[in-house]
């Protein structure tokens, strides 16, 4: 276990020591969060608070960039200079080695949950009949779905051309799955593509877990899917070196 916890250190320490990493973990979510819950200029949610409706979304939006785009980043740039070889075959060895990523990827998770739960406290937001276990099996299966996708990223490009894909991913994501536009507004067709999209619906499920409400069928299976998938065509395909 100490090999083990020691480079699940080293991987957070890291993490959190990257500009670019915080930004994208806890800076832009921040942000946004703040930022378009007072400011009148998203489209109508329905009744609802816009901080009780972004809330939900900016959350999948933060699992998104911590367990796709900085994974894909971090891994990639280890590929190319050598660094997964060299720890790979260390005692540490290459399960391990991926088992200590999983852990930073989840104690960050935790860090932007507790940072975005107390900004989007104090900005108003007041949940009532929470499924937090629906909420929380659903982060669980999207960041599996996200670390895969992010995986394969780092594990088939080059280095630089997984930072602009993984970067171009994110704003695309951001843009089409209903984190901070109702779906409702987006033209039919690519209201459904968003909907198969592992952002959509975990953007959906989470919105639905955290009004009380049940989560639909479709998400759950969309998330599955690409849980499955994605680590899948990742462990298929990723090269350490």
């Amino acid at each position: 276990m100490r090999p083990l916890l020691a480079q699940a250190g080293a991987e957070l320490s890291m993490t959190l020591r990257r500009g670019e990493s915080v930004l994208l973990a806890l800076g832009i979510p921040v942000l946004l969060l703040g930022f378009f819950s007072t400011v009148e200029v998203l489209p109508s949610t329905a009744g609802d608070e816009p901080v009780a409706f972004l809330f939900p979304g900016i959350l999948a939006l933060a699992v998104m960039s911590t367990a796709m785009v900085s994974l894909a980043i971090a891994t990639g740039f280890e590929r190319q200079y050598g660094v997964l070889k060299r720890l790979g075959t260390t005692p540490l060895g290459r399960p391990r080695l991926l088992l200590a990523k999983t852990m930073a990827v989840v104690a960050i998770e935790v860090l932007q949950l507790v940072v975005l739960l107390a900004e989007a406290w104090l900005l108003g937001y007041r949940p009532t009949g929470t499924h937090i276990l629906a909420a929380a099996v659903a982060i669980v299966v999207a960041t599996m779905a996200f670390a895969g996708i992010g995986m394969l990223l780092a594990g088939t490009l080059p280095a630089l051309t997984t930072l602009a894909a993984a970067n171009g991913l994110y704003l695309v994501l951001l843009l089409l799955s209903g984190m901070l536009i109702p779906l409702e507004e987006l033209p039919p067709g690519l209201a459904g593509v968003a909907r198969l999209l592992p952002s959509g619906a975990l953007a959906e499920a989470l919105r639905a877990a955290l009004a009380g409400s049940v989560v639909p069928t479709r998400a759950w299976l969309v998330l599955a899917v690409w849980a499955v998938l994605a680590p899948t065509l990742a462990a298929a395909r990723f090269r350490w070196e």
